[in-house]
């Protein structure tokens, strides 16, 4: 039977790389985002458009449809069957009918801290205690497991004293598994295909590490810590509905039965653009090179901004640069929709709005301020903002009006930008499209690059 022809306005994620033999074709690399616009008689072929607009012929066995809406339909979740603080008889209601190999794990209710699986037979639900102890979990204090992914992972395999082996999860409502959503979305690589060759870095989530793969290097960020796995996972998500050449390109996930997850970006060269900063100086980069970084990181916020999305975390720590000295904005694991006004414990206060720090108020406006932060890194080449104020007194400082000075040899135009993003009221500031244009338009800041 003749396969039915995706839709115009489809999404995709390319599988594979594709340069073209043709003029009529769209070349892309693996981890690009398309959209198809038509399809064509020839059912191996679809028309469609990059992030950039560019149009063109793809092979339909280069790419593969992305999940609709991913991560807006439905939670995803490392850990489905986790539901959490429940009781024992709700847990034994959600386990209802009885059936062999059913399961769940929720909080233990009567040793904080610690968790209960709770495992169906054909007739009653079991509940096993699962002890907490030194960094290890275990159930039989015989064999201890790292996370409650290895544990449900070994106890899927063989009963090692339960009464059954886990088979069914109950999955918590509206929740997806992560590892059958990536699966679907066509982000799933082998860990096999991977050579891990040295760390590059560390960050809010683990390790990142230089890696080859298929004669590509690229940037793998590891995580075996299933307590800070759903901020790992919202930042994948996140990345997984954008593309934009400003942003560092997702090119797949890996996730291991053991509960390691680990997210694969594109390699960024050159580094952190406030490494780059520091180490370059004034006697290497000129006005042209900083206004470019400008440039690059406002044309990435421009893109967020028009998707309602925030990034919440910019700074020049976040911004990479490729061997072109492109900057690309990174690290999304304080990305959050619009709409959220969640609590943050560890907020960076020196890089955070006002309404930001005392509310927790987050847009695109908090945003803005940043990126007034930002620009006065670039600036300074690389400088702590605030220098000299302790953590504690920012926060009332800015309150009572205070803004950090002009950077030496800053041109007064960019100035003037940096104190629009600084704005006491939100509504005051500008968007970042009226940024960019800005910063690409002023006739004031041109003349500091000529």
């Amino acid at each position: 039977m003749a396969k039915t022809p995706w839709p115009k306005g489809t999404e995709c994620v390319a599988k594979f790389s594709f340069k073209g033999s043709s003029e009529h074709h769209l070349p892309f690399q693996e981890g690009d985002v398309l959209t198809v616009i038509a399809a064509t008689e020839n059912p191996q072929w679809y028309i469609a458009k990059n992030a950039q607009g560019h149009k063109g012929s793809v092979p339909t066995s280069h790419i593969q449809k992305c999940v609709e809406s991913l991560g807006n339909r439905s939670k995803l979740n490392l850990m489905p069957w986790f539901h959490g603080k429940i009781t024992r008889l709700q847990a034994e209601r959600l386990l209802s009918p009885p059936k062999m190999g059913f399961f769940l794990v929720r909080e233990s209710t009567n040793h904080p801290g610690d968790y209960t699986l709770c495992l169906s037979t054909d007739d009653i639900v079991e509940h096993y205690h699962i002890r907490h102890e030194h960094g290890k979990l275990s159930i039989d204090d015989e064999t201890y497991f790292d996370n409650l992914i290895q544990l449900v992972e070994h106890y899927k395999s063989i009963p090692d004293g339960l009464c059954t082996r886990l088979s069914t999860p109950k999955l918590e409502q509206k929740t997806v598994a992560v590892q059958d959503e990536f699966l679907r979305g066509g982000w799933v690589k082998n860990r096999k295909d991977f050579v891990l060759q040295k760390t590059i870095g560390r960050g809010e989530f683990g390790e990142v590490m230089l890696a080859e793969y298929k004669g590509n290097k690229v940037a793998v960020k590891r995580l075996k810590n299933h307590a800070t796995a759903q901020a790992f996972i919202a930042e994948t998500s996140f990345m997984m509905k954008l593309s934009h050449t400003n942003l560092v390109k997702l090119l797949g996930v890996i996730a291991e039965e053991d509960g390691s997850l680990y997210i694969v970006t594109e390699y960024m060269i050159k580094g952190t653009l406030v490494d780059y900063l520091r180490s370059r100086g004034r006697t290497v980069l000129t006005s042209v090179d900083l206004n470019n970084f400008a440039v690059d990181v406002c044309e990435a916020m421009v893109y967020l901004e028009s998707n309602n999305l925030v990034h919440r975390d910019l700074a020049a720590r976040n911004v990479l640069l490729s061997e072109e000295l492109i900057a690309k904005v990174s690290d999304f694991g304080l990305a959050r929709e619009v709409s959220s006004l969640e609590d943050a414990n560890k907020l960076p206060v020196k890089w955070t709005s006002p309404e930001a720090l005392k509310e927790k108020k987050f847009s695109t406006k908090s945003d803005v301020w940043s990126f007034g932060v930002l620009l006065w890194e670039i600036y300074s080449f690389g400088r702590m903002p605030y220098p000299k104020v302790q953590l504690k007194d920012v926060g009332p400082l800015v309150e009572k009006g205070y803004r950090m000075p002009i950077p030496d040899g800053c041109p007064e135009a960019l100035y003037d930008i940096m104190n629009h993003c600084w704005q006491m009221d939100p509504h005051s500031r500008p968007t970042f499209k009226l940024l960019k244009e800005w910063l690409l338009y002023s006739e004031d800041l041109r003349r500091t690059l000529l």
